[in-house]
């Protein structure tokens, strides 16, 4: 009986309940990164903040687009041809995504490592450099895509008749699938344990510097916010990850899936770490004409400039 209750339980929350805060975040997240791409189309790639910030912004887009198939597989359309697809395709982007992100997040934290705390390093330097900084990304992205591709050319095997993912893989799908699975949890733990030592160091730099010269900066409660938001949207996936793989009981399926989904809501929490992080996209945020003429130039344009100078108002408070 609570066998069955279990079951029923998680099938209630996986088609009903779930594609509904799917679809409230799949809304709040178009329309804040849509902002966002289009803010950072006009900002200048000036520094290797900026650079893994706009990556970062390409790979939540990435990630965005495979929301909508998410919500109509759980809701229970679009039969064995959409499980294909998802299997195949979405499936594929969504952890490409998530893992490049996780990526650009760690590199951000070693470029606030850099800039604060070895500043005048050489090394520091040269890693600062625009150059630099785009090679790294295009080695990330190389990187990522040679190891989660593969999973989608190999997803080549016939409809089978009890239909998983894993049955529509190759021996050698089978076999990379492990392996780029073990690689993304790598890469997980590598970002974790490198934005912790990051923080950590800038942390102590900024106390240090607080106690010699009496004068305080926003380096450690902008770093703060990156790992909370890391660890928030992340770590509870990984930790429930280990136990599901090894567990058949249902209760972890749906620790999986609410999980995944605290890992989903990394979209809308990352504009804030582009607006706290990234002065020049606080300065194209603020412009007026910027926010007026995304906006028609009708009746409504008093209202629209009251109600963005209440919101910068607040701001500033």
């Amino acid at each position: 009986m609570s066998q069955y209750f279990l079951i029923s339980s998680n099938s209630v929350f996986t088609h009903q309940v779930l594609p509904v805060l799917y679809t409230i975040i799949c809304a709040c997240a178009f329309i804040l990164n849509g902002l966002t791409a289009w803010i950072f189309v006009r900002v200048p790639t000036s520094s290797a903040l900026i650079v893994y910030l706009k990556n970062m912004v390409v790979a939540d887009v990435l990630m965005l687009f495979t929301y909508p198939w998410r919500v109509v597989g759980n809701l229970g359309y679009g039969g064995l041809q959409l499980k294909l697809i998802v299997c195949r395709y979405t499936a594929v982007l969504f952890y490409l995504s998530m893992y490049t992100g996780i990526t650009f997040m760690s590199l951000i934290s070693l470029e606030r490592y850099l800039k604060i705390v070895c500043s005048t390093s050489e090394v520091s330097s040269f890693l600062q450099r625009v150059s630099v900084a785009k090679g790294l990304a295009l080695l990330t992205w190389g990187i990522m895509m040679f190891f989660m591709l593969p999973n989608a050319i190999l997803s080549n095997q016939p409809m089978p008749k009890a239909f998983s993912c894993m049955a529509l893989k190759s021996d050698l799908g089978q076999h990379w699938h492990e392996m780029s699975a073990h690689f993304n949890v790598g890469i997980f733990w590598v970002a974790f344990l490198l934005m912790v030592f990051c923080y950590t160091s800038i942390a102590y730099h900024v106390y240090r510097s607080y106690k010699r010269f009496n004068k305080s900066n926003k380096s450690k409660r902008n770093m703060l916010v990156l790992v909370v938001v890391f660890c928030v949207c992340f770590v509870p996936y990984h930790l429930v990850r280990l136990p599901y793989v090894f567990s058949s009981d249902c209760t972890f399926n749906t620790l999986k899936e609410l999980t995944i989904l605290l890992s989903v809501l990394n979209v809308c929490f990352d504009p804030l770490i582009y607006f706290i992080f990234c002065k020049a996209f606080r300065d194209q945020l603020r412009k007026k004409d910027f926010i007026l003429n995304a906006t028609n130039k009708s009746s409504n344009k008093l209202n629209i400039k009251r109600l963005y100078n209440m919101f910068f108002s607040c701001l500033k408070c």
